[in-house]
């Protein structure tokens, strides 16, 4: 499936602002079974500098130097993504056991971001936790296929949670998030990550983007109208990194468009940077993705 997606972030400053340094990561990175056919960045007033890069995960990277006097910033990025249709086979997939998955991480030879290793560990947005790690312990027992504990991990947040814009925000902790038992995507994935690592199963954040208009006949996802949030999960050398949604209960597919994907969130984030000046901002984001019949 090709998607055209627009994503539009608007900035409104308190005070002038007389310099910024901002991150975006809103170009999609290279991932299997996905592919960037278009790409452009919009940005008002038009910055001094933009530097592009890749990493330190697996993320593209612009760094923006704007000067002057700023009380407002524009971004727009527009993009067309052709999305393979998912593996049939991974919804039935149950994959090594737990124990398996751990001592494999461990052992693994691959220290690259896309290698499992560095995603056993804590990050700062996903510090350990024994009360979610207790939690998840009645999921994740070492000798369960690791994909069947995982998608019993995944259903117990459509069964106990409850998804709640007004609960959190981008800052909330996991740990509080997981005592609400509400949250949106980002909250779930935090939750679920670390659930995942105190287990030994390597997990991941991604970030990107969910069709706004269901197929007919197909309920409306969770998460849509926004930058989204799932785990990926390295299910060994066979499975790889397989997609799990949270929100939704579902295993991520043809409806799912990957930008990024790091340790947590701060890793991702789709703006982040400093300003010299100003005293406040209010943001406005609105993201739209649409299925593109081609001939």
């Amino acid at each position: 499936m090709l998607y055209r997606i627009r994503h539009i972030t608007s900035l409104r400053y308190d005070g002038l602002v007389r310099l910024a340094r901002l991150n975006l990561r809103l170009k999609p990175a290279d991932w299997p079974g996905q592919s960037l056919r278009k790409f452009k960045l919009i940005i008002e007033p038009q910055p001094a500098d933009i530097e592009e890069s890749k990493g330190p995960w697996i993320v593209n990277r612009h760094r923006l130097t704007l000067t002057g006097s700023l009380a407002r910033l524009s971004i727009e990025s527009r993009m067309e993504v052709e999305v393979d249709a998912p593996d049939p086979a991974l919804e039935t997939a149950t994959g090594p056991s737990i124990a398996d998955v751990r001592e494999a991480a461990l052992d693994h030879r691959d220290l690259s971001p896309l290698g499992p290793a560095t995603y056993l560990f804590a990050a700062p947005m996903t510090p350990p936790s024994e009360e979610i790690a207790g939690w998840a312990g009645q999921f994740l027992a070492q000798d369960r296929p690791v994909m069947e504990g995982a998608r019993a991990l995944m259903a117990a947040f459509e069964e106990e949670f409850t998804f709640d814009g007004t609960a959190t925000d981008v800052r909330t902790p996991a740990q509080e998030a997981f005592r609400l038992r509400r949250g949106v995507c980002q909250d779930f994935t935090h939750i679920m990550l670390i659930a995942a690592r105190a287990h030994g199963i390597p997990a991941a954040y991604v970030s990107g983007y969910l069709r706004t208009h269901p197929p007919e006949g197909q309920p409306r996802l969770v998460g849509a109208d926004a930058t989204h949030a799932w785990v990926h999960l390295w299910c060994g050398d066979e499975l790889g990194w397989v997609g799990f949604d949270p929100t939704n209960d579902m295993l991520a597919g043809g409806d799912h468009i990957f930008t990024a994907m790091g340790r947590d969130y701060a890793d991702v984030a789709p703006v982040d940077g400093v300003l010299m000046g100003g005293a406040g901002q209010r943001m406005g984001v609105s993201v739209d993705v649409e299925p593109v019949e081609e001939d």
